[in-house]
This record gives C-alpha cells, sequence and structure tokens, in this order.
C-alpha cells in the first residue's frame, strides 16, 4: 500500500518547496514553467550549465557502450581522463588517482597520501573553510557549527586564521601587515599541534566560507613554509577548479605549485559525478586498499574528459575572465548605490558580495532574506556557512554570456531594490 504521507514527512532531509523540471544552460525550470538564473551553477558543480549538449552526447554514446566497470579494469573514457588531467595540471602534478566518489573523498585521499609520505599525522586547514562531510573532513572543516553534533571527531586538526582581510583575525591591513596569517602559522605548529604536520590543506578562494580571495603572496607564503618544515601542500581545488576562477586551476592565477590538487564538482560539466586527486610523483604509492570508492574511475569520465576538451579549447577560459570582470565592474557599481553591500569580491566567475547592516557589521538575516526572495526575482542563489554567514555567492556556469550577466545584475538590482534599501 501506498505511504499516504506527504513528500516532505518521508524525505530525511529538509526540501525546498519549489519543484524543479528541467534545466537549459544557465536556467533552471520549475514545474510552472518559471525560469531562474541559477547564481550557484547547481551545487557549484555545473560549470558548463544545464544540459550541455556535449556533455550530454558524450555521457549517451558511452551509457550505450558500458555503464560501469570496476576501476581494477582500465577503460578507455578513464585513460583519456588521465591523460588530459595531466597535460593541463601544473607541471609537477603527474599523478592521478580517480577512484574517488567526490571532493569529500578526493580531500580525504590526499590527507592519507601526505601522511604516508611523511610519517606524520596531523593536518592543518583554514578558520570557515569547507572540506567535505565525512567524519575526516569534518574535523577538518574550520566551522565550530559543523562538528557539533557529533561527539566524537577525528583528532589531530589544528585550525588557523583564514586571510581575510576585511575582518582581519590580526587587526592588521594588507599594506602592512607582513602576511600575519601566513607567518604566525609557524606558531601554531610550533605551540598547538604536536609537530608532527603532515599536510596543510587550503582552498585558494574559500567556497561555503565567504569567498575569501587571499592577499597577493600569502599563498606563496605557505608554499615557503612547507617548503621548510617538509609539510605537504594541498590545494582544495573542488570548488576553484576546471575554469571557475578564470584559470583551469586557481592554482595557475596565483602562480604557486601544490604537492596536491584535489578536484571534483565542476570536473563533471553538466552534472557527472568525478574527482580526481592529482599529485606530484613523490606522493605516489598509497596502496589501492586504502582509498578506493565504488563509483571511483568510473566511465562517466567521459564526461569529464570532454569537459576539460571544451574549457581547454582557445578563448574558453579568456570568456570567463572577460565576463567575471564584467560582472565585478557591475557589482561594484551596484555597492555603491547599496550600502548594504559592504564588499565585492572574486576571482573569474567565483564572486562574492558581503552583506552588512548600517554600522558594518556582517548582517546574515538580510543575507538569507535576499537569498530567499531572490526566487521571485528568478534568481537561484546561496549564501555562505551554510546560512549562517553574510555572503551572496555569484557562480554562474561559465558559459554565460554578458548580455545573461547583465541580465542577472539587473535582476539583482531590482532585488535589491525592493529588498534591502
Amino acid at each position: 500500500m501506498e505511504d499516504a504521507r506527504k513528500i516532505e514527512d518521508l524525505i530525511y532531509y529538509q526540501v525546498s518547496e519549489y519543484k524543479m523540471r528541467h534545466g537549459e544552460g544557465i536556467h533552471l525550470y520549475d514545474a510552472d514553467g518559471r525560469a531562474y538564473i541559477d547564481c550557484a551553477s547547481g551545487t557549484f558543480n555545473l560549470s558548463l550549465g544545464y544540459g550541455h549538449p556535449e556533455i550530454v552526447k558524450a555521457m549517451r554514446e558511452q551509457a550505450d557502450l558500458l555503464v560501469h566497470a570496476t576501476s581494477t579494469f582500465r577503460t578507455e573514457p578513464v585513460d583519456r581522463l588521465v591523460r588530459r588531467l595531466v597535460a593541463v595540471s601544473p607541471p609537477n602534478l603527474t599523478r592521478v588517482h580517480l577512484k574517488v566518489s567526490g571532493g569529500a573523498t578526493a580531500n580525504e585521499g590526499a590527507v592519507k597520501m601526505a601522511q604516508v609520505r611523511t610519517g606524520r599525522r596531523e593536518v592543518i586547514t583554514l578558520f570557515r573553510s569547507h572540506h567535505g562531510q565525512t567524519v575526516l573532513t569534518t574535523a577538518m572543516s574550520g566551522e565550530a557549527f559543523r562538528r557539533a553534533p557529533f561527539p566524537t571527531l577525528v583528532a589531530g586538526i589544528t585550525h588557523v586564521p583564514d586571510p581575510y582581510c576585511l575582518r582581519c583575525f590580526y587587526r592588521q591591513s594588507p599594506d602592512s601587515c607582513g602576511l600575519l596569517c601566513a607567518e604566525r602559522i609557524n606558531d601554531f605548529i610550533d605551540h598547538a599541534s604536536s609537530g608532527s604536520v603532515a599536510c596543510i590543506v587550503v582552498e585558494p578562494v574559500s567556497g561555503s566560507g565567504g569567498n575569501i580571495v587571499p592577499p597577493d603572496g600569502y599563498l606563496a607564503a605557505l608554499r615557503r613554509i612547507c617548503d621548510e618544515r617538509g609539510i605537504v601542500l594541498v590545494f582544495d581545488e573542488v570548488q576553484t577548479g576546471i575554469g571557475r576562477t578564470g584559470h583551469m586551476f586557481a592554482a595557475d592565477h596565483f602562480g604557486v605549485r601544490p604537492d596536491i590538487i584535489t578536484t571534483a564538482k565542476g570536473l563533471g560539466g553538466s552534472g557527472a559525478q568525478v574527482a580526481a586527486i592529482l599529485t606530484s610523483e613523490e606522493l605516489a604509492g598509497l596502496d589501492g586498499e586504502y582509498h578506493s570508492f565504488t563509483y571511483g574511475g568510473n566511465v562517466l569520465a567521459a564526461a569529464a574528459d570532454k569537459t576539460l576538451e571544451i574549457v581547454s579549447r582557445p578563448e574558453f577560459l579568456a570568456h570567463v575572465r572577460t565576463v567575471g570582470a564584467h560582472l565585478m565592474e557591475r557589482l561594484r557599481d551596484l555597492a555603491t548605490r547599496y550600502p548594504r553591500i559592504g564588499d565585492v569580491r572574486g576571482l573569474g566567475l567565483m564572486i562574492g558580495l558581503e552583506l552588512v547592516d548600517r554600522d558594518g557589521r556582517p548582517d546574515t538575516p538580510l543575507t538569507l532574506h535576499l537569498a530567499h526572495r531572490g526566487m521571485d526575482h528568478g534568481l537561484i542563489l546561496r549564501t555562505s556557512r551554510y546560512g549562517r554567514g553574510n555572503v551572496l555567492k555569484i557562480r554562474p556556469p561559465l558559459i554565460i554570456t554578458t548580455e545573461e550577466a547583465d541580465l542577472l545584475c539587473d535582476r539583482l538590482e531590482t532585488l535589491f531594490a525592493a529588498e534591502a534599501t
């Protein structure tokens, strides 16, 4: 007998009242046919938007041949993806581990590799960071609310202040601080850890934490600290990778070579579940039985291979930078007319609007209100820190045109005029 309860009473997690039916390009359409510009690219994973025809074609053709094969065996799509990932990665990253099922398991694998390589155990991550929702990556993520419900989490994680210049932990200014946010990590290693630090894991631009872009020299300073202390430097590029910042990886923008890059989300292009760990030769050697997942290394790598082909085409990344710069200009102009926008920051098409009250303090209630009312204006908006932050995240699919970017900004201005005066 069919259960008569409402579907909302059967689904374990909370769901929106909106029911979506289909998507195309940068738009998602609800069951009533209303169109919304998706400023969050799904869950920041639809780098090429909804239903990209080349990605759909690649997945369909692969499904006709083979939907799944254990990663013990080689397949043509996986072989192609491995070669292409090595080709587009920083030149020191020449090994590809695909037996991961998402960003969290990629980050967890990166930590295991660092621990095996160094013989050490501890991990350093940043305040406000988000690295996943497994037990280890929950402990790694730099937010107390993520850890609060769980009585037992992995020990050996040291959280350090993030490079948040607008609200500097050390009450300094960028022109005279001497990059204390990086240099003081030495003190945390010496005094707050056990001294047995295997790796530092950092998002080059924070994803959930508020779209924080580090000041010039910060990531290079982390590289120097790691080199001096024999620590593995891991870039979590689950959100920043595959063109989001206007470069294939944010590492390319900052000119810093980490020892490991993790990537997922946008790697699938139009929704395929694919993730990878990219490592240097020195980090190779973690045996398969220590980190291998059923749907890792799957043949939907065909979608990721096609995604990388598209993002690598001439002018694609230049387009991301151009449209991103146009969006930033429009949004900074918007901020001059709406003082509740305290800061506009980002790289490429990874942009955040920090909202403040009339005294310049973080305004989370306004941020949540605007995200909710955005639906009435045809905008899907996500907020920072899982609804606890004060940043609206503007990260549309990378295929967005300048005209569509203008439409997005026009709708945002209408939203602010109605709700944030």
